[in-house]
């Protein structure tokens, strides 16, 4: 009887550790807003923004078969000032180089790994609407992965995946002085 026990609890055992292959892949990605400040420079204003950025597996996947994402920062004044400038990370496979371009084609940077691609996040800077180089307000800033600039057929589960979700919460900055 003893031995009947324990060998179902090693097969639970084994199903369980089985398991948690899966369940990490359905992991959520992990985007935060490390800091945002509105800099004016010639009157035109610009957002310097810091993100850290995990990618889930299913993004990753993605990603390196040439899928761009597409994250977009929302960045809202307490004057009702608001910007959604967006980020795209993309592969090419062909090529083997990884590229973030910043507001559509205007600022492309290549990268030679998916790394060095998520650490360039720590450093962006966007152009704002010129309602912002006047703004003294605080600002509150998001960011998170677009769905809907996902192929069709990976919209629905970018919907209702926990692996799809991938979003900061949002934050509050001070604006710098300059």
């Amino acid at each position: 009887m003893h031995a009947r026990l324990r060998r179902a609890l090693a097969s639970c055992a084994i199903l369980l550790l089985a398991a948690c292959g899966p369940l990490a892949h359905q992991s959520p990605g992990v985007l935060e807003v490390r800091n945002a400040q509105v800099v004016v420079q010639d009157g035109v204003a610009h957002l310097e923004l810091a993100l850290d950025c995990k990618l889930s597996g299913p993004m990753q996947d993605a990603l390196d078969h040439g899928i761009p994402l597409a994250i977009v920062v929302d960045v809202r004044g307490a004057d009702g000032a608001r910007a959604q400038p967006r980020v795209e990370l993309r592969y090419y496979p062909l090529s083997r180089r990884y590229q973030l371009a910043v507001n559509g084609r205007d600022d492309e940077r290549g990268f030679v790994t998916r790394g060095y691609l998520l650490a360039a996040l720590g450093s962006l800077r966007l152009s704002l609407p010129s309602t912002f180089a006047h703004a003294a307000s605080p600002l509150r800033v998001s960011a998170a992965l677009d769905p809907a600039a996902l192929p069709g057929a990976l919209r629905l589960p970018a919907l209702f995946e926990p692996a799809w979700r991938l979003s900061s919460a949002e934050t509050t900055w001070s604006p710098a002085t300059h």
